[in-house]
């Protein structure tokens, strides 16, 4: 197997199902994707203060940059969120839930004060093993 995800028996499980505590890539090169935030094909904000459709759009950027090297969320082993309120995390995390449908990959989440485009309210970053 190219990927695998998983939480070693000699730490602790993580604090939610979210995320796993380590990627392993044994073969491939890998992709590393800067952050995305929620901009339209004009590079205007898309839905300001709307964290689900932001999520949204994020996840269409992903997933067509995955595709466009022959890769898909299965591949992604890595994942950085960055979000300006955490009370806001699960409009966020159930869109990420629709396109990470198996192990879930490595990723940290913070919370800061203000992102690059001050509409934004996220903005995600991935790495990917790729095929």
């Amino acid at each position: 197997m190219r990927v695998t995800l998983g939480n070693p028996a000699t730490v602790p499980a993580p604090p939610n199902p979210a995320y796993s505590h380590t990627a392993v890539v044994t073969q491939g090169s890998l992709l590393f994707v800067s952050g995305q935030i929620a901009l339209d094909e004009d590079g205007k904000m898309d839905a300001p203060g709307d964290m689900t459709r932001q999520s949204e759009v994020i996840f269409s950027l992903l997933d067509r940059i995955l595709a466009a090297h022959g890769a898909g969320f299965e591949d992604v082993v890595n994942v950085r969120t960055f979000v300006t309120d955490l009370d806001r995390l699960p409009e966020y995390g159930a869109v990420r839930r629709q396109h990470f449908t198996g192990p879930p990959p490595t990723s940290t989440t913070v919370e800061v004060s203000r992102l690059f485009h001050p509409d934004a309210l996220l903005e995600v970053e991935i790495v990917a093993a790729l095929p």
